[in-house]
């Protein structure tokens, strides 16, 4: 095959450059930033159709491994922005790979569009504009490729690893609180989480199949206080992680929520109704067996 991966300078997209040239397919790489490795620099979110038809004439195969993280903060109403990041991009880039008769597409999402699948009652759409631009990318996605081009919607939770300098977006913090003198506490519930690495293997194979389908992608399931503990071993100041009531969680959860509404902001993930959400068990079942260690201490070496 012969695939074009937009998003190729990040964490995920240098991984599946990788695998998908170890495979023995070529790769065209896009990202928003030129830099070593990247074909053409592009973003995405403002690339017409016809900017997108240019990069995919003579492909099998695209990827999308860009997007809005859930962690963007912008002015109220948020669901425009996250729109604009995770959904018209995706609808832009698939109807240009219909046109140029492209035969698979992959899409990096979220694991919340598995949650919004399986739990209707958790009222996740209504609730959190980052998973109904999750949601909505998945189902535009494919009524933008019509029926003869099946596009697999990887559902990623957590994803640990390095790809040179890139590390996951939210490792940051956590790797500063493991390294200070903070106690390191803990809520209940927990998540999947999976590797970069893992992540690629899934979208290699997922197009070489030609697969349609929705993947939720993992490797383990851990609860808050095991991941907390991991990250804090690995970085090689490990200490016990204290149990922190779901209760003290939501208060602070609904604060936050009262703070940026003041400021006129809104969070993808509502803090009103983050606590039902984060304070479960967001567990998946594993892709196959395996482990995250080799990938957790790479996001957050021992010093």
């Amino acid at each position: 095959m012969r695939v074009l991966v937009v998003g190729a300078s990040g964490l995920i997209g240098q991984h599946v450059v990788e695998r998908l040239r170890a495979r023995g397919h070529g790769v065209t790489t896009a990202a928003r930033t030129a830099r070593d490795g990247v074909d053409h620099a592009l973003d995405a979110t403002s690339a017409t159709e016809e900017e997108f038809r240019a990069l995919l004439a003579g492909h099998d195969g695209v990827v999308f491994a860009a997007g809005a993280d859930d962690r963007d903060v912008p002015r109220a109403p948020a669901y425009p922005v996250f729109h604009r990041g995770n959904v018209a991009p995706v609808v832009r880039l698939l109807t240009a790979a219909r046109q140029e008769g492209l035969s698979r597409a992959a899409v990096l999402g979220s694991y919340y569009t598995h949650f919004h699948r399986g739990h209707p009652e958790w009222r996740l759409t209504e609730r959190h504009p980052y998973i109904r631009s999750r949601v909505e990318q998945a189902r535009a996605g494919r009524e933008a490729a019509g029926p003869d081009l099946p596009v697999a919607v990887l559902e990623l939770p957590f994803v640990f690893g390095r790809a040179g300098d890139r590390l996951p977006n939210w490792s940051g913090p956590l790797d500063r609180w493991a390294r200070s003198r903070s106690p390191l506490v803990a809520p209940p519930g927990g998540s999947a989480a999976t590797t970069a690495a893992h992540v690629a293997e899934v979208v290699t194979d997922a197009l070489e199949r030609a697969s349609g389908a929705d993947i939720p992608v993992a490797l383990e399931n851990l609860t808050w206080s095991d991941m907390i503990g991991r990250i804090a071993a690995a970085t090689g100041h490990d200490r016990p992680v204290r149990r922190l009531p779901g209760a003290v969680v939501r208060t602070a959860l609904r604060l936050t929520g009262v703070v940026q509404g003041l400021t006129g902001r809104q969070s993808g993930i509502d803090p009103a109704h983050a606590g039902n959400l984060l304070l479960r068990e967001l567990f998946v079942t594993p892709s196959r067996p395996g482990s995250v260690d080799e990938a957790l201490a790479e996001t957050f070496p021992r010093t």
